[in-house]
């Protein structure tokens, strides 16, 4: 099955790189393969337009313009059910990121900068148990051994899934199935001190089916942020991690050691102000916080590779 959709305002790269997410891998020809919502898929972007001359521009330099990216996403092995019940709204594709990019960009031009060399992302709407347990597990790790970790807790306690292109695949463990565990169940994954927030956190979840944590999609972002930092491990940063990449609070604007650095950098405020950086981004951004935090994200990726 491979389905074909026109799409703009949208990059592979710049959505799966962006630190968003952790179950998607680069393949040698530019696709991606992850799993998401118990399915595994590739998918490849062609842009549009991009002949020999412009294709440096379509990789995600500076000199990009912030609408140059539209074409067509091929997905491989998902039906057009698949699409309209998982991928549509994982991928955001309803969401009209030519204005938020205009928005932001009028508004401050600094982040119009940036904007251009991420013009691509977009802001998945990923599974809230898995986002909470995933970044609980990105605390004080890099991106690889986060991928690893995640991979290896799927793999030991997670639903054994169709294999997919001569590999084996699991989806995300359930919240059921971790709270059944103690944090030495976990010691072969290597989680360190994580593996007793992963645990303690799965039996808190637990207690009410998960409905809670379901829930805050529909309450206020006070509410839910108040929710997620009772959990186990769950500090300010992975919080607000969690409520943009999972239940579409975009006001929020994670801070972490990337956001501070490009903080100080375009805006000149001092690395270790983070109470300054968030009233900051409040001020500036308001709701487009988190799609502008993205995007100062990746920028400031980039100055590493």
């Amino acid at each position: 099955m491979q389905l074909i959709k026109e799409v703009k305002d949208f990059d592979l790269k710049h959505i799966f790189d962006c630190g968003q997410c952790f179950r998607w891998e680069e393949e040698e020809d530019g696709s991606y393969t992850g799993t998401a919502f118990g399915k595994t898929v590739n998918m490849q972007f062609e842009c549009a337009g991009i002949g020999e001359e412009n294709a440096e521009k379509a990789d995600g330099d500076d000199s990009r313009s912030i609408d140059d990216c539209s074409g067509r996403l091929i997905i491989d092995g998902a039906s057009e059910d698949d699409f309209e019940k998982i991928w549509r709204s994982y991928l955001d594709l309803d969401r009209d990121y030519g204005e938020i990019k205009k928005t932001l960009t009028a508004g401050d031009p600094v982040v119009g900068n940036a904007i251009k060399s991420g013009a691509g992302i977009r802001l998945l709407n990923q599974d809230n148990w898995e986002t909470l347990i995933s970044f609980i597990i990105s605390q004080n790790n890099n991106i690889p051994r986060i991928k690893k970790c995640i991979e290896n807790l799927s793999a030991a306690f997670g639903e054994e899934l169709p294999e997919y292109r001569g590999r084996k695949r699991y989806a995300f463990p359930t919240f059921e199935k971790l709270a059944e565990l103690e944090p030495e169940d976990l010691s072969e994954i290597r989680l360190g001190y994580r593996a007793r927030y992963i645990t303690e956190t799965a039996k808190a979840v637990a207690e009410d089916g998960g409905r809670m944590l379901y829930s805050l999609n529909q309450v206020p972002t006070k509410d839910a942020y108040e929710y997620l930092t009772s959990l186990c491990g769950v500090g300010p940063k992975v919080a607000n991690c969690i409520l943009l990449f999972s239940m579409e609070k975009y006001e929020s604007f994670p801070i972490d050691v990337w956001v501070r650095r490009v903080m100080n950098r375009l805006y000149n405020i001092d690395e270790s102000d983070v109470k300054g950086m968030a009233a900051f981004a409040g001020e500036k951004f308001g709701a487009y916080g988190g799609f502008a935090q993205q995007y100062l994200f990746y920028y400031m990726r980039g100055f590493a590779e």
